[in-house]
């Protein structure tokens, strides 16, 4: 009887004993740096009892900053530049008027950032292409990417969310950082100017291929781009300066009469960039 009331005692001894676990401070989103005009909310969990037992409040720096609230939940928004501080939250039960307060939680808000927009080498050959990186020094971001040419006005790339993308359009190119279901966006990044260098060489043949030729006949002349045979072109000709055709078709038919000795030329670029 003595053994079973002394292991009754030590059980008693254990549950008065026994502490509730003490309040967590989280913030959502969880990021290490926030920028002016950015949201943050601050859960005050007591992980005691239910969340209806409590009144809230957070604290700053010591200090009351957010008054008490019969909610767990505080959303900061706008944040400012003076929001970075240690943070602290506390709960008063209502039924005893204890208090229990979480550890400290910091937040550093800076400046709107500027992301920093790379690439590989901004000089590439036909058919080639290059990987260009917009960086931003916190997490969270999604990217929109931007492009124009120096007769084309700048467009927003489509489908292009990523901080890597690989481009193969000559072109200059910007990009911006968003985050926070895409409400909060970055400063836009300097331009990167993407150039095509063309180590082709263009040739013109002809084929009948004879060295005089008489009124009524006809002569095909076809424009070759040599080192480029894997690449679609467009083809432009012309006929003593003048644009006579233009097209995927790089054959130019002449029927020939006492007029059509004249200079022909041709000039070529990718199909899928004109601009380059």
């Amino acid at each position: 009887m003595t053994k079973v009331l002394g292991f009754i005692l030590v059980m008693n001894a254990l549950l008065c004993c026994r502490h509730a676990e003490g309040a967590i401070l989280t913030i959502d989103p969880n990021w290490s740096t926030f920028h002016p005009g950015e949201s943050v909310t601050f859960i005050c969990d007591m992980n005691e009892g239910k969340d209806t037992d409590w009144e809230y409040e957070i604290k700053k720096n010591g200090e009351q900053f957010l008054r008490s609230n019969p909610y767990k939940s505080f959303t900061l928004l706008p944040i400012q530049i003076d929001h970075s501080d240690e943070y602290q939250c506390c709960g008063l039960r209502k039924s005893s008027g204890d208090t229990k307060c979480s550890d400290t939680v910091s937040l550093t808000v800076t400046a709107q950032p500027k992301p920093t927009l790379t690439a590989g080498p901004t000089t590439i050959p036909v058919g080639g292409s290059v990987t260009l990186s917009c960086s931003l020094p916190s997490a969270g971001w999604k990217y929109k990417w931007y492009i124009r040419t120096k007769n084309t006005p700048e467009v927003q790339l489509t489908d292009e969310e990523n901080r890597d993308i690989n481009v193969a359009q000559a072109g200059i190119y910007r990009c911006l950082g968003m985050r926070g279901n895409e409400n909060y966006q970055s400063l836009v990044s300097d331009e990167v100017s993407i150039t095509i260098s063309f180590s082709n060489k263009v040739v013109v043949t002809r084929q009948p291929n004879w060295p005089q030729m008489f009124s009524g006949e006809s002569i095909t002349l076809t424009c070759e781009v040599q080192g480029g045979e894997t690449t679609d072109w467009t083809c432009e000709w012309r006929r003593d300066g003048k644009t006579v055709k233009m097209g995927n078709d790089k054959h130019l038919t002449v029927n020939v009469n006492e007029s059509s000795s004249e200079e022909y030329m041709c000039q070529c670029r990718r199909r899928d960039d004109w601009h380059s």
